[in-house]
């Protein structure tokens, strides 16, 4: 289940993203923005609770979050994402997992893994600014479900059809949320037009 934002802005900031004439510090601003505005949209449907409050006149309903969220950017072009999601959803439990993709091969390995014990009430939010091949992605969710993870949302910034097409086949269930789906991948597995390596733009080390 695919959905790509229809925002100006959103879109605006997806072209500054993709510009080779966009300096780091434009990037990460970018992003930036970009990253609330999935947040707010992934979090559109979040359960709630009634609370009582007092304002300085009354006591009203309040509400608050009674899902347990937990945001896992993929390592490590996923970093550019949480600060944007953790902003919107300060109650977040912040989580690991760092996957290396074989540029021959495609094939994705794990090298690093830290998640915190996910229950029935959890939510998992897959952070991961490009969705290529869907190796990545689909590496993540069979590590998650296998630790008890059974609500998840896919979010990324940019997607190809085919990544997309992997990961629906797969796990059907699973919402996918993006900013833009672009044409293809190349014969390298890179997201066209995309924007290059997101990771590296990031954080500077192109």
């Amino acid at each position: 289940m695919l959905t790509i934002l229809n925002n100006p802005l959103v879109q605006r900031d997806v072209a500054l993203l993709r510009d080779t004439r966009t300096t780091p510090d434009r990037f990460r601003a970018a992003m930036q923005r970009i990253g609330t505005a999935l947040a707010v949209h992934a979090a559109s449907n979040l359960a709630v609770r009634t609370t009582r409050i007092n304002t300085p006149l009354e006591e009203t309903d309040g509400y608050e979050l009674a899902q347990d969220i937990v945001l896992l950017p993929v390592l490590r072009a996923g970093v550019a994402l949480v600060e944007p999601f953790s902003s919107m959803i300060p109650e977040a439990k912040i989580a690991y997992i760092g996957l290396a993709r074989d540029e021959e091969t495609l094939a994705t390995r794990e090298y690093y893994y830290n998640v915190p014990k996910l229950g029935e009430n959890s939510l998992v939010f897959i952070l991961d600014p490009m969705l290529a091949t869907g190796g990545s992605i689909c590496a993540t969710v069979e590590r998650l479900q296998s630790v008890g993870a059974r609500a998840i949302v896919i979010v990324s910034v940019i997607a190809a059809p085919e990544g997309v097409k992997r990961v629906e086949t797969a796990f059907p269930s699973i919402p996918i949320i993006t900013a833009a789906l672009d044409r293809c991948l190349n014969e390298h597995g890179f997201i066209m037009p995309g924007l290059g390596d997101a990771g590296d733009r990031y954080h500077g080390t192109v």
